[in-house]
């Protein structure tokens, strides 16, 4: 796409996270940073650190930095008696499983409390289950409890699109009336993520006409591509101290292009599915060894081609 960053007329910023290669284009030229102003923004640069090292993701790297500089102006102009925004966060995670929701999610709540937006910055996780109650005002109260919680921090509920799929008479609309109200009521104390498959996060936007449009970052996580699969994978051996051979590295690089663009897979879980790759190489190699007796470093640091256990599909999870 030509564009990854869009504005609409509701004001919402909605990004595309593109994670395949561009070509490198000059930049122009930057002021120098001072000592003192490298040391004021020393946490932006903490989270960009953090974010440098999760693969892909660009544009959401320049958002989070967007973001950054937004709460900081703000700040300024306030100390100078200017009229400053209120920050409203509440944002749309949409994507597979395994594209760095949660971990965004995280790091996006780091960010926040080091800004002082959030009193705690932590994370609270939910799904339909928390949140749902098996009678009438059990759901509003669950909810209710859920939401003090993440209170200081961010809520973030995952399949969010659950909520919806039971109809009108579905205790999930009861959820989504109370998260919407204190989404507003509460609007500077927590920061709501709703997330999910894109196309499931459609159809639930679409049943819900003023939902939308009180999230005004919208963010769509595509899969990877394999090469950056095979990346997350290399990364996930070397922290654990482990290399590829050859040999394994391309019967990995021939499995991710046969699953990932098989006919027959409706859903895909991305970096999930390599870490399973990843965790059952390395039990399999373990087993070859203690059946080899060998263990000198090069024996214990290489998985080789046969531990790669990629005939059938890991579990999606």
């Amino acid at each position: 796409m030509d564009q990854s960053i869009r504005k609409n007329n509701k004001n919402q910023i909605n990004i595309v996270l593109n994670h395949r290669k561009k070509e490198s284009v000059p930049l122009p030229p930057q002021k120098i940073l001072t000592e003192n102003v490298a040391t004021k923004h020393d946490m932006l640069r903490q989270v960009e650190e953090e974010m440098g090292r999760l693969v892909g993701m660009e544009d959401l790297k320049k958002i989070i930095k967007e973001i950054y500089a937004w709460i900081y102006v703000n700040k300024k102009r306030q100390e100078m008696g200017l009229k400053a925004e209120k920050q409203v966060l509440h944002m749309l995670f949409k994507g597979n499983p395994g594209t760095g929701k949660t971990t965004v999610a995280r790091i996006i709540g780091k960010l926040l409390f080091q800004m002082n937006v959030l009193s705690k910055g932590h994370l609270i996780e939910a799904e339909r289950a928390d949140l749902v109650g098996e009678y009438i005002g059990h759901t509003a109260q669950k909810t209710r409890e859920l939401i003090k919680k993440a209170m200081g921090g961010i809520l973030f509920v995952d399949e969010a699109y659950s909520l919806a799929r039971g109809g009108e008479k579905d205790f999930g609309k009861e959820a989504i009336d109370t998260l919407v109200k204190h989404m507003e009521d509460k609007q500077h104390d927590f920061v709501l993520i709703l997330a999910g498959y894109s196309r499931e996060m459609n159809h639930f936007l679409s049943l819900n006409p003023g939902l939308q449009s009180r999230f005004p970052f919208i963010v769509e996580f595509p899969d990877y591509t394999v090469n950056q699969l095979i990346e997350i994978g290399r990364r996930m051996y070397e922290e654990r101290e482990y290399q590829l051979s050859r040999e394994a590295e391309w019967k990995l690089r021939d499995h991710l292009n046969a699953v990932k663009y098989s006919s027959g897979l409706t859903s895909f879980s991305n970096g999930r599915y390599v870490r399973n790759i990843v965790e059952k190489s390395v039990r399999s190699q373990a087993m070859r060894l203690l059946s080899q007796d060998s263990y000198d470093k090069f024996d214990l640091l290489t998985i080789s081609g046969s531990d790669l256990e990629c005939d059938e599909e890991p579990p999606i999870l």
